[in-house]
């Protein structure tokens, strides 16, 4: 019998599984480039994600093995076959009676990226037909998850030892309208279930949904184990351009839910993105935008030059000059970095949690109630805990953070979290009936993201034979997969 392991020398490997994302031109190239230097290498190749979902009949896909967006728990089944030889494309939608389900199931088993964060995608595709966007096309009507199946997932998640959880979707603010429910129904549950000191962290939500719940989404934010942190594209402050764009608000709707929010919750931070370029803003439009970024300062602004998307409404419009959209692009940013939003907190006291490690490794990285950015110490014993800091630097994306010497460390994990690399979800029971321990399963550097395409490489290995070795390789590729297909937005 044959088995896979994954190996963190993508040459050595015999099957490669790329991930994608069709939301940038760059990010669709890289893609295209990844499969290209798999095909040098007469690599075995799995494609996934946006991409071929939305175009399974672009050239250079051709006679490759496909999963699509709501097959990713079929993955197993696809790298078997594409091993053999067989081309496979799994690109349906999952259907109950006629009523389209979400993605994959939530139970399944999975492996943390970070074994303190789990990230619960709460619904997918969405209600908008914004004329520049392909995630639609690929990832459909909106589709939630049940409230109880979301808080079984939180909740088993606490029982692994995670300390913050992450809600992503397309659009969280839409959650629930398929299925009789709303998004603040299914906070009030979640935080009925997180333990004292662990957070929870809310996704991208969209103007127009947000309106609706603004009352009961600031009593939320203001919830001690909720961060005070909002994500709500604004994309232009024209109202022509975002008429153009059919984003189903106008700029005052946008100014209502972030006048509203702020004054509701006190030093909410709230971050948005702006598009700069679309087919027909004029100079008049494009200051109107950046009047909105002066006037409110957001300490968080994805700033993205429009690039047209193949298959969109916004790719047959009249095209704004790339100079032009080059120009706005580097204005906007020279306002964006001309203030700084956190100098005002050095001297502060704050409680913040530790869960990550800094890109160059110096520090340690935690988040305070707003979800701003710590730099800490690279203390040991401070990952994973709620400490004591006084701020006494701040750049531009951070702060930094001195412990408090005599103040306690406190661990809002309810249980030792899972080793990196351990497999979530699955009972001890399941364990012993496989006869092997999962936590063994090999976890690699080459499963990587980034913002165009993620890799995974499989390579063959003979075993001895038993199915309980190829389950738990296949579940672990499963669960890595999974992983792998999570949309954060940050």
């Amino acid at each position: 019998a044959y088995g896979y392991e994954i190996t963190e020398n993508a040459s050595d490997a015999d099957l490669w599984l790329l991930n994608s994302c069709t939301v940038k031109n760059p990010a669709e190239d890289h893609f295209r480039n990844s499969i290209k230097k798999a095909q040098e290498e007469n690599k075995k190749i799995v494609l996934a994600g946006c991409v071929p979902q939305a175009q399974p009949r672009q050239d250079y896909l051709k006679g490759l093995s496909i999963i699509g967006v709501q097959q990713i728990d079929r993955v197993v089944e696809v790298v078997e076959e594409t091993i053999k030889g067989h081309s496979v494309r799994l690109l349906g939608q999952k259907k109950d009676n006629g009523k389209r389900l979400g993605g994959a199931r939530l139970d399944l088993p999975k492996i943390r990226k970070n074994p303190l964060i789990e990230i619960i995608s709460i619904n997918t595709g969405c209600l908008n037909a914004c004329t520049y966007c392909k995630t639609k096309h690929a990832r459909g009507n909106l589709a939630s998850y049940p409230i109880e199946e979301l808080v079984e997932r939180a909740k088993q998640s606490f029982q692994e030892g995670v300390c913050e959880i992450w809600l992503t979707s397309e659009d969280t603010g839409a959650y629930g309208r398929d299925i009789g429910t709303n998004l603040p129904a299914l906070l009030w549950k979640l935080v009925e279930v997180i333990p004292e000191g662990a957070m929870l962290r809310l996704g991208m939500t969209n103007p127009p949904y947000i309106l609706e719940h603004l009352e009961e989404m600031a009593k939320i934010l203001n919830h001690p184990r909720v961060y005070a942190f909002l994500h709500i594209p604004v994309q232009s402050a024209s109202d022509t351009v975002l008429m153009e764009m059919k984003r189903e608000y106008c700029v005052a709707d946008f100014k209502r839910v972030v006048d509203f929010l702020k004054e509701k919750v006190p030093g909410i931070t709230l971050a948005t993105d702006i598009i700069c370029g679309f087919p027909g803003e004029t100079d008049q439009d494009f200051q109107e935008t950046v009047k909105l970024v002066e006037e409110y300062k957001f300490p968080s602004l994805f700033i993205n030059q429009f690039y047209p998307r193949p298959g969109t409404p916004a790719a047959k419009m009249a095209q704004v000059p790339a100079q032009v959209k080059k120009q706005r692009t580097k204005d906007l940013s020279r306002v964006f970095h001309s203030y700084s939003p956190y100098d005002h907190k050095i001297g502060e006291r704050q409680q913040v949690l530790v869960t990550e490690e800094s890109f160059d490794s110096k520090f340690y990285v935690a988040h305070n109630r707003f979800y701003e950015q710590v730099l800490v110490p690279k203390n040991p014993t401070f990952m994973g805990k709620m400490i004591e800091v006084d701020i006494y630097e701040s750049g531009k994306h951070f702060m930094k953070g001195q412990p408090v010497s005599d103040a306690k460390v406190y661990t809002p994990s309810i249980s030792k979290p899972l080793a990196k690399g351990q497999v979530s979800g699955l009972t001890e029971d399941f364990r012993k009936r496989l006869g092997t321990d999962l936590s063994s399963v090999p976890h690699t550097s080459t499963v990587r993201r980034d913002p165009a395409s993620s890799r995974m490489a499989l390579r063959l290995q003979k075993l001895r034979g038993d199915c309980a070795s190829g389950v738990s390789v296949g579940l672990a590729l499963l669960a890595l997969l999974l992983a792998l297909l999570v949309k954060v937005y940050n």
